[in-house]
């Protein structure tokens, strides 16, 4: 009787741990942002949490980085299969990296603001030969900065642009005044002025015709696991969807991501949900100016061709 009860539970459990008829097996994909603090890559967490990633069949390995840099030399070293990263980054591909944009993921910049200390400069004409800092050199954040610089009638270079890797460090440096400023995500720079730590100085909503974000694949990726990159691209869109539609909830997910103050998260909500593109379409004003911003901050010699760089062969239909 014990021996026949034995057999019998053994093959209960077994019964119960073999996949049930139909189901499919969810496929690992390895996802990589430039940063961990933003709260524009807080999508990944949310569709994650959500479970939008797992309807279209896939399990989420989620790293992040210190900046553009570091995760395309991630990508090119087969460490990560998706990068969400900026717009700027498109830059690395005609210089070789074995990746390519899927979609267009943000618009104008308003994620990110250059942040002094409460006695630092008052306006931006005071940043004439001044320190700031950006993740890594050639990304989005060094882009802005150079820009700033140059609509300041200064050149490119008319700021002193120091890349100094992950934001914890760029903010004890500004504390210590080996820098002036810092460009940062707008969540660490409300927080900064609630604490009467910082002040957001310069703010970069004139920049409508832009492409802040994209999600790039690894070549890799694009030719062996195709529809993988359709169902990202399926639980990411549907993921921006539900964000729009639900703040609360969003507001409650992305503060216990980033770990600020649900009240930051909500005034950085209302400040950076416009920028989200709803469709993955790239948008060929933004990418003009991003071509010609490559040249101005003598990143490549000559505007590439645009239409070389990205795909929207995977965005949902």
């Amino acid at each position: 009787m014990k021996r026949t009860i034995s057999v019998l539970a053994a093959a209960f459990a077994l019964a119960f741990s073999m996949p049930h008829a139909g189901a499919q097996a969810l496929q690992t994909l390895r996802v990589g942002k430039a940063v961990p603090e933003a709260f524009t890559f807080t999508p990944l967490d949310i569709g994650m949490r959500k479970g939008f990633f797992k309807e279209n069949g896939l399990e989420i390995q989620e790293t992040a980085f210190a900046g553009d840099a570091k995760m395309q030399q991630a990508m090119a070293g087969n460490s990560i299969d998706i990068g969400i990263g900026s717009g700027p980054a498109l830059a690395f591909i005609v210089k070789g990296a074995p990746v390519k944009g899927v979609a267009d993921m943000a618009g104008p910049p308003l994620l990110l603001a250059i942040v002094v200390r409460p006695d630092g400069p008052k306006t931006a004409a005071a940043l004439k030969g001044k320190k700031v800092s950006v993740s890594t050199a050639g990304s989005l954040t060094y882009w802005l900065v150079s820009e700033t610089s140059r609509r300041q009638g200064w050149g490119p270079n008319g700021i002193e642009i120091q890349p100094m890797g992950a934001m914890a460090g760029q903010i004890a440096a500004l504390h210590r005044g080996d820098i002036d400023g810092v460009i940062m995500d707008i969540a660490n720079a409300l927080d900064l002025e609630k604490k009467h730590e910082g002040r957001i100085l310069v703010r970069f909503n004139y920049l409508q015709d832009f492409v802040t974000h994209v999600i790039y694949a690894t070549s890799t990726l694009i030719a062996t696991k195709p529809d993988a990159i359709r169902g990202f691209l399926k639980g990411w869109f549907k993921t921006i969807a539900f964000m729009r539609a639900d703040k609360a909830e969003t507001v409650a997910i992305a503060a216990q991501v980033l770990q600020k103050d649900p009240d930051i998260i909500s005034r950085t909500y209302d400040e950076v949900i416009p920028m989200f593109s709803a469709d993955g379409k790239f948008s060929s004003q933004g990418l003009a100016v991003l071509a010609k911003s490559f040249v101005e901050l003598h990143t490549l010699p000559t505007e590439p061709d645009m239409s070389k760089l990205y795909t929207e062969a995977f965005l949902p239909r």
